[in-house]
């Protein structure tokens, strides 16, 4: 007996303003300039082309083009459908990765990583 399988469509899982946010945070998690352009056109369609072209102020044409596998949208255009489907874009520190150089010159004893370490800090704080 074959197993039966359905098509998976994305718009089925972005019916609620919690679920688009929660698929638009984990693409820009991901960190892909590609699959945020695209998470974004998947919840325009989820919320109506039309609809959020008109409040971003761009054609429905434009909009599926920006947001399209091949798009790279403008600034103003990102801007525009973030706030057409309410989405507000905040920035916020990146994760620190570890200073894998700064660890293996302070296991050498390297006094010119803590000297530089040292002056960095300095001009960041206005010494």
């Amino acid at each position: 007996m074959p197993l039966k399988t359905t098509r998976f469509d994305i718009l089925d899982h972005l019916k609620t303003p919690e679920e688009r946010i929660a698929y638009l945070d984990a693409a820009f998690e991901e960190g892909d300039p590609a699959f945020i352009t695209v998470a974004l056109g998947d919840i325009a369609r989820s919320v109506g082309m039309t609809t959020v072209a008109k409040q971003a102020g761009v054609t429905r044409e434009a909009l599926y083009k920006a947001l399209g596998p091949e798009g790279d949208p403008k600034l103003t255009t990102l801007l525009g459908v973030a706030k057409a489907l309410g989405i507000k874009l905040t920035a916020a520190p990146a994760v620190a990765r570890p200073n894998r150089r700064a660890e293996r010159g302070a296991r050498r004893g390297s006094a010119k990583v803590d000297a530089a370490s040292s002056e960095v800090g300095k001009r960041l704080r206005g010494h």
